[in-house]
């Protein structure tokens, strides 16, 4: 097997892994559930590429997630849902459908401002006719949330449910209403480290997360924009005490708790405010 610049060596591989006694232990083992966390992982590579304008990196990390696609592909196959080609067959048929100005009507060009409500138009007639296709029992109930995408990720969608509940008045008017269930949230973990239960403890602990994102949005900070800054400043300040350590001779493993808080806190002081 050698490497190609053509896809279906790439399905080629993928289907090796997964022939049974001749393929990979661990990719046979896996299924769609499992895959799913590494493909947001590397849509998220994606994006810190891109960030960092990291043309080399940002090309590997997108064969990193096209990776992801063959994989779940190759698993629907294996249970005759759909194969690669249809993947590839359904977006190519929607980006033809949601661009009339380019590919149905030549001469009936469209204003850029113009060409965002028509993707909208057809996104909306697209919706409908999946709704169409669902069994009757499915789509008896229409929920207010039932547009926030599930697949995307757990700080966003929150953000969306929340934004979605508000436009029929389930909200907070004040962000010190939201504070006050932050700490009702707080004391609710403290009193279940008592009982030690690994599932009520994550229960409560998702509740004061979805109550921290409902404080970022009355706010008007984005949760995820604000924990990548934060993320890179507990990066930042980790460095200096590394740093620090490594001037007086010493490591991470023989600093105790106390030395690197104090040097946490000569990193957060000498910050610009």
């Amino acid at each position: 097997m050698t490497p190609s610049r053509d896809i279906s060596r790439l399905l080629e591989i993928m289907a090796a892994l997964r022939t049974p006694v001749t393929g990979c232990p661990w990719d046979l083992e896996q299924n769609f559930a499992t895959i799913a966390p590494y493909t947001i992982e590397e849509a998220y590579e994606v994006v810190d590429a891109i960030t960092r304008d990291d043309l080399d990196d940002l090309r590997e990390e997108l064969g990193d997630l096209l990776l992801q696609v063959v994989f779940h592909a190759r698993m629907a196959e294996e249970r005759n849902a759909f194969a690669f080609g249809d993947v590839v067959e359904a977006i190519t048929r929607k980006m033809i459908r949601r661009h009339p100005h380019v590919f149905a009507d030549k001469n009936g060009n469209l204003a850029p401002s113009h060409v965002k409500e028509v993707w909208d138009r057809i996104k909306a007639e697209e919706k409908a006719e999946r709704a169409a296709r669902r069994p009757p029992e499915e789509a008896a109930h229409k929920s207010l949330l039932a547009g926030v995408k599930a697949g995307q990720p757990a700080l966003a969608r929150a953000m969306e449910l929340q934004r979605k509940a508000s436009t029929v008045g389930f909200d907070w008017n004040d962000p010190r209403a939201v504070l006050k269930k932050i700490r009702e949230e707080a004391d609710e973990i403290e009193a279940a480290l008592d009982g030690a239960d690994a599932d009520e403890l994550a229960e409560e602990t998702g509740d004061l997360l979805f109550a921290v994102v409902n404080l970022a949005r009355h706010v008007g900070a984005d949760p995820e924009t604000a924990l990548r800054g934060t993320n890179a400043k507990f990066e930042r300040r980790f460095a200096y005490i590394e740093r620090a350590l490594e001037a007086r001779g010493r490591s991470l493993q023989d600093a105790s708790l106390e030395e690197m808080d104090a040097l946490w806190n000569e990193a957060k002081s000498g910050e610009p405010r």
